[in-house]
């Protein structure tokens, strides 16, 4: 366990800073997978707003420092692409 007060304070910063980042990896997570759903199923209108809203998702969590932004940019190029292929 720390000691220092600095460390004890870094201690508390890391455990609000982890929870967050779980909170917003969920909620990519859970957006890829909709829009996957939807790409595999019959409703084009559906399939593109889900892969919209995972975009979204993407993008605000490459600006939370969850993902890179390389990372981001490639994981919406390949639903682009998986949305583009189907029409």
């Amino acid at each position: 366990m720390a000691q220092h007060k600095s460390a004890k304070k870094r201690a508390r910063q890391n455990l609000v800073r982890r929870a967050r980042n779980r909170q917003v990896r969920s909620r990519l997570k859970t957006a890829i997978k909709y829009a996957r759903a939807a790409l595999a199923g019959t409703d084009g209108a559906v399939a593109s707003d889900a892969v919209r809203k995972a975009e979204s998702e993407i993008r605000k969590a490459a600006s939370k420092g969850v993902l890179s932004k390389k990372q981001a940019s490639r994981r919406v190029s390949r639903l682009a692409r998986s949305i583009a292929a189907r029409a």
